[in-house]
């Protein structure tokens, strides 16, 4: 089976830490079937010249190809125009593939869009120039953010249920893309994985001496995007309102975005309690995992958050807010705590009780380990073959 995948959210030699998750199921799916990425980028005229201000200058410099653990990744530019409607971006979107219809024509067996809008609705389009089947694969904010704009959400609406399958991550996904119009019968389950090598229960004392952090003291660990939509502000707010009350507790933000200059303010207020790491890569995040004591996610939505399924793999506790799949993920007291999102008195009051639980690593690991990326990625790869057989 020969599969096209589109996406914007996958590593390019700018962004090499991008969509982690993507990268991983991606990868293990090359070795079931011959997989091509096109990997999108967003352009537009004179975008290079704005590099130190625009996301999409910062890409201009981009190769058109490049080999990414294995598979062949090629980065078309799409037109992207900053501050107009959202029901323009997936039109142009789609345009801005049309010459890939003559390269592919006969050559690929399915077309796969890997989130929702603009990628999936593109996809769909392109599959039908084609003459192949579609199957757009749901990733959280696709759906519970961006399909609740008029314009996505009626361009969505239309395009959606003409795709041949939709793959959600949870069950609170796939009930909001039914609700969108799709045929239930036509949606599958598929739950990201978990890589077990790198996220596993380790000591924690080694840890901290890994990555110089002291010894003594609680510490609770954000990874993911800084965006105000990640809940890191206000993780960030609830946590100044418990180190009032505990000093030597910590909090340490892994990621980078939009909202450091915000988190470097607050962590000025805070002293040296709030540790901005910035970025780091893949294979280092589990240490800073073992280091913590709990790791924390805030969002006000999310499908199914891969940092919770390997904080949990790695035998640390969570505290997260209840939306999208993440009741799903802690299900029980012995995983973590949900709160409210936006509520920053409750979240520090669940950081609180948190800290004061003791557990044993092991069993959180046990109870609430996932499977993985090979085992998500045959599940993908069964649905698109479904898909591809009714043709």
């Amino acid at each position: 089976m020969r599969v096209l995948a589109v996406t914007k959210i996958f590593p390019n030699a700018a962004e090499p830490l991008s969509a982690p998750f993507n990268r991983q199921q991606f990868a293990a799916l090359g070795a079931l079937c011959q997989l091509d990425v096109l990997a999108t980028i967003p352009w537009y005229p004179g975008s290079a010249a704005l590099a130190r201000w625009s996301s999409a200058g910062r890409l201009a410099a981009v190769p058109r190809h490049e080999i990414i653990d294995g598979l062949a990744v090629a980065h078309p530019r799409t037109l992207f125009l900053p501050r107009i409607a959202h029901a323009l971006w997936g039109p142009l979107y789609a345009a801005s593939l049309a010459p890939e219809i003559a390269r592919w024509r006969g050559r690929c067996d399915v077309v796969l869009g890997s989130w929702a809008y603009p990628d999936g609705f593109a996809a769909i389009l392109l599959a039908r120039a084609l003459g192949v089947p579609s199957v757009v694969k749901l990733h959280g904010s696709d759906v519970n953010v961006i399909a609740q704009m008029p314009g996505p959400r009626f361009l969505m609406k239309h395009a959606l249920p003409r795709a041949a399958r939709v793959v959600a991550v949870s069950r609170a996904l796939a009930d909001a893309v039914i609700a969108l119009g799709v045929d239930p019968a036509r949606v599958a389950l598929v739950g990201n994985g978990v890589d077990a090598a790198l996220f596993r229960v380790r000591d924690r004392a080694e840890a901290r001496a890994a990555l110089g952090l002291p010894a003594a003291g609680d510490l609770l660990l954000y990874v993911g995007n800084l965006k105000e939509t990640k809940g890191v502000i206000d993780l960030a707010e609830a946590f100044a309102q418990l180190v009032a009350r505990r000093p030597g507790t910590r909090l340490a933000i892994v990621g980078g975005g939009e909202a450091r200059a915000w988190l470097d303010a607050i962590a000025a207020r805070a002293g040296d309690a709030i540790l901005l790491a910035g970025p780091r890569p893949l294979a280092e995040i589990p240490t800073w995992m073992a280091a913590s004591d709990m790791v924390v996610l805030a969002s006000w939505a999310e499908g199914t958050p891969n940092v919770l399924l390997e904080a949990l793999s790695c035998g640390r506790r969570v505290v997260a807010t209840a939306v999208g799949g993440i009741p799903d993920v802690v299900s029980s007291e012995l995983l973590g705590e949900l709160v409210p999102p936006r509520d920053r008195e409750a979240l520090a009051a669940a950081l609180e009780r948190g800290l004061d639980r003791r557990y044993d690593p092991v069993q959180v690991a046990r109870a609430g380990g996932r499977g993985g990326w090979a085992e998500s990625a045959r599940a993908l790869h069964a649905v698109l073959e479904a898909a591809a057989a009714e043709r």
